[in-house]
């Protein structure tokens, strides 16, 4: 029987030997410009999910085909991309040695990359001079840059909405991190910082849709941040009108100890004092942020990363006048204030994670993270209004005053609003190579304690009249009053492979599952995901072709919960949805400068949607799974040097989203009063159908002086739907104004340590950085919401426009050592 089976083993063995002959080994050192080594450093074959990274001591080892030309891509944060085409023979094992280049310290813009080209929906961004960009999203940098690509209606927020999506919908991660923001924001003026300091910031991955299994619940989208790993003493300070920060990095002689921190403070009291509402502003945003890596060995590191946010918000109101209307009847509203607002937002993270590498195929991480916010929402405002006609005849005296007495009334606002909320997470993640397959996997536990008291209403007079008028009762416009305390558990997880059928391949796939499951409510779910790519290489010409899909289910947190009332729903479901995503790349060369095209097409279908309307920045949600929706559009940008050496994008989208709230209906009444006719209203705009989206970002600079740069930011965006506010959601389809905005910077070198060998000042500087900035250039006033006045005599009701910023000029120092 065994002499059978003698040729069967002498078979196998041969073939298993030729097909090592197949393979070659391709190792060696990658080092900096001075000889140091660099870790970890990706190694990677082009188009292929086939890699290694170096070791503490900066070597490699990566089995390639034999017998084929590839391309290996060295990359490394910070440092310039190398790459080298190399044909193995079988079984050969070849040395390669690289040195990287550090990128140039001088300006060079925001440089979007194809490192993950296999990836749908991906924008690889280089944050490393976000700072230089005209904003007024102090210490906001990333999602400043973000908002070209996806659209905004309000410069005053960092927040962003991604292909149909709110707010709440959206992922960030920072080093595996999940990161939490306050809850009780309700406008732009309130907001601290992002929790994301762009100085501490080595490389940023955003997806704006069907992202992969490894990334958590949620609908929208993924900001996926990586801090740095520092090989020297560095840092910076930037100041500014709008604010000030200190960042420094450095790392011990042996390389094992790095460590990042970075202090902001921000005072937007300069830009504030430019909105229509007068007054006395005391905001007072303050953040620190420290990170710590230490490497035992090769096979060991741990990380510590903490953040604390003291975020306060002082106003006393005084008056506002807003003009409203067209060219031929105008209006006029005038407000005289009493009383203050005091709001506090309070958090902290703080996080701690252990990597284990066996070897050079296994990688295991361990993860705990804890977040806690205590927020407070005060204020006892009320405001005397006079509302008139404006007289628009040029030919009269007294044109562009008020001719006509409309109304006179009182708005009194009042709230004591407390919240606290403690979420804590024990995590595992997971990856092996497996030559042609990657596997990923993770394992995820969260506890989650909310304290909430809600105490807050408005009451209106319009000419001595209660608004609504009741003459049994003092009615108020709104009033809740609620309290809830409660704690939950949720388990998730997931497995993950990204493969490719053998090393030569066109085709490569990404096919992974999500679970998760509450306490809270008792579901649980499965999300499989899918993303494909197909980069043809036999072609001439550098395209890409991608697919991906699956579901995207985002289990309830706590906004989520809290009905109009106040009340919380704890049975509320996750809101789900599936989304298709098709699109493309093109590389080429134009002017002999490299250019990118990408374009992408999408749907979305989405069930037990949770409808919500905004007030400001804050979502209002009714508390219910009775919707259903979709979403679909598509979006092409291009990047490239427009200008040599500068790089500028544009970003063009159309997207159209609408929900139907299934227990929606319109009770017409007869004459006599009586309920007549039932009309379900069907499907409507959601809140973010933002119809047509224009970005664009575009660097140039004098011929002769490159160091003397221009940089103009360009935002395009069709109006958002609103309507009365009356929580009657068939009612919110009118239009808010388009968002028009243009902000442009100057920036200028003013020192370059280079230049100043001798100096011992000038010299330990790396590069200064002076820079003049005008903020919504062409003063457009654009309009975020509306103020409802109804005027009890007349019974006419008239929405008067609250107003965004108007123009103001910045001035910034950035100083790198």
């Amino acid at each position: 029987m065994l002499a059978k089976r003698i040729p069967l083993i002498i078979t196998c063995l041969l073939l298993s030997l030729w097909v090592q002959a197949q393979t070659a080994t391709l190792s060696g050192r990658v080092t900096d410009e001075k000889g140091r080594a660099l870790d970890p450093v990706t190694v990677a074959v082009e188009g292929s999910v086939k890699g290694t990274l170096t070791n503490s001591k900066g070597h490699y080892e990566l089995v390639l085909p034999s017998g084929v030309p590839v391309i290996v891509v060295f990359s490394y944060n910070g440092y310039k991309l190398e790459k080298r085409e190399i044909t193995l023979q079988p079984s050969e094992q070849r040395e390669l040695d690289i040195k990287l280049i550090k990128k140039a310290t001088e300006l060079e813009g925001v440089t979007v990359t194809s490192d993950r080209s296999t990836e749908a929906g991906n924008i690889k961004l280089d944050p490393t001079k976000a700072g230089l960009l005209p904003t007024v999203g102090f210490g906001s940098g990333i999602e400043s840059m973000i908002k070209t690509f996806v659209g905004s209606n309000n410069e005053l927020t960092s927040q962003y909405t991604v292909r149909g999506g709110n707010y709440d919908e959206n992922l960030v991660y920072v080093d595996d991190f999940e990161i939490y923001r306050p809850f009780l924001t309700r406008s732009g003026q309130q907001e601290g910082m992002s929790f994301v300091n762009a100085d501490l910031v080595s490389g940023v991955n955003f997806s704006v849709g069907g992202f992969q299994s490894k990334y958590g619940d949620k609908m929208s989208s993924v900001l996926d941040v990586t801090y740095k790993r520092p090989k020297e003493f560095g840092g910076r300070v930037m100041a500014s009108l709008l604010g000030a920060s200190l960042a420094l990095e450095g790392a011990s002689k042996n390389q094992k100890l790095t460590y990042l921190v970075g202090v902001r403070q921000k005072s937007n009291q300069y830009l504030l004092q430019a909105q229509p509402t007068k007054g006395i502003y005391y905001p007072s945003f303050t953040d620190g942020q420290a990170q710590i890596n230490y490497k035992f060995n090769d096979k060991w590191e741990i990380e510590a990363i903490g953040n604390y946010a003291r975020n306060r918000f002082t106003f006393t109101p005084e008056e506002q006048t807003s003009s409203f209307g067209v060219v031929n009847q105008a209006y006029q509203l005038h407000v005289f204030y009493n009383g203050h607002e005091i709001d506090q937002f309070d958090s902290r993270f703080g996080g701690l994670s252990t990597t284990f590498r066996p070897n050079s195929k296994l990688k295991l991480k361990l993860l705990a993270s804890g977040f806690q916010t205590n927020e407070k929402e005060t204020y006892d405002i009320s405001g005397e209004y006079l509302l008139g006609e404006l007289e628009t005849d040029l030919s009269k005296a007294n044109f562009g005053q008020v001719k006509t007495a409309l109304g006179t009334g009182i708005i009194h606002d009042y709230a004591r609003n407390y919240l606290k909320v403690n979420v804590g997470n024990l995590a595992h993640r997971g990856s092996y190579d497996a030559h042609l397959h990657f596997i990923q996997w993770g394992l995820d536990a969260n506890v989650t304690q909310i304290s909430d008291k809600l105490y807050e209403w408005e009451r209106r007079d319009s000419a001595g009249y209660t608004q609504p008028y009741d003459p049994n009762n003092l009615e108020m416009t709104k009033f809740y009053h609620s309290s809830a305390d409660f704690n939950y558990m949720r388990y998730s997880g997931f497995l993950q492979d990204n493969f490719r059928f053998n090393d030569s391949s066109d085709f490569t796939a990404s096919v992974g599952v999500r679970f998760n499951y509450s306490t809270l409510n008792g579901e649980f779910l499965v999300s499989p995901r899918a993303q494909f790519s197909y980069k043809p290489r036999k072609w001439k010409r550098d395209y890409v072709f991608k697919l991906a899909g699956g579901l995207y289910q985002q289990p309830p947190l706590y906004r989520e919960m809290r009905d109009l009332n106040g009340d919380i729903n704890t049975n509320l479901k996750a809101q789900k949805s599936f989304h298709i995503v098709l699109g493309g790349d093109y590389n080429f060369k134009a002017l002999q400068r490299p250019f990118k095209i990408t374009t992408e097409v999408y749907y979305k279908g989405m069930w037990d949607l949770v409808p919500y309307e905004y007030d400001n920045v804050r979502i209002r949600y009714f508390g219910k799974n009775d919707a259903v929706g979709y979403a679909y559009g598509g979006e092409v940008r291009v990047y490239g040097d427009i200008v040599k050496d500068a790089t500028s994008w544009i970003s063009l989208g159309l997207m159209k989203s609408m929900e139907d709230i299934t227990d929606d209906k319109i009770d017409i009444k007869n004459v006599a009063g009586a309920d007549s006719i039932v009309k379900y209203p069907g499907y409507i705009p959601r809140p973010t159908d933002q119809r047509f989206m224009l970005g664009m970002y575009f660097e140039d600079y004098f011929p002769k002086w490159k160091n003397f740069k221009m940089h103009l930011n360009l935002m395009y965006a069709s109006g958002l739907p609103f309507g009365p506010p009356d929580n009657k959601r068939y009612g919110d389809t009118l239009r808010l104004p388009d968002y028009k905005r243009v902000d442009i910077g100057f920036s200028a070198l003013v020192i370059n340590g280079a230049k100043h060998p001798h100096s011992k000042v000038w010299s330990s500087v790396k590069n200064s950085w002076l820079s003049l900035e005008v903020f919504n250039l062409l003063g457009i006033q654009n309009t975020l919401s509306y103020t409802w006045i109804q005027d009890q005599t007349s019974g006419k009701t008239y929405a008067v426009p609250n107003r965004l910023t108007s123009r103001l000029i910045n001035v910034k120092l950035i100083v790198d050592f």
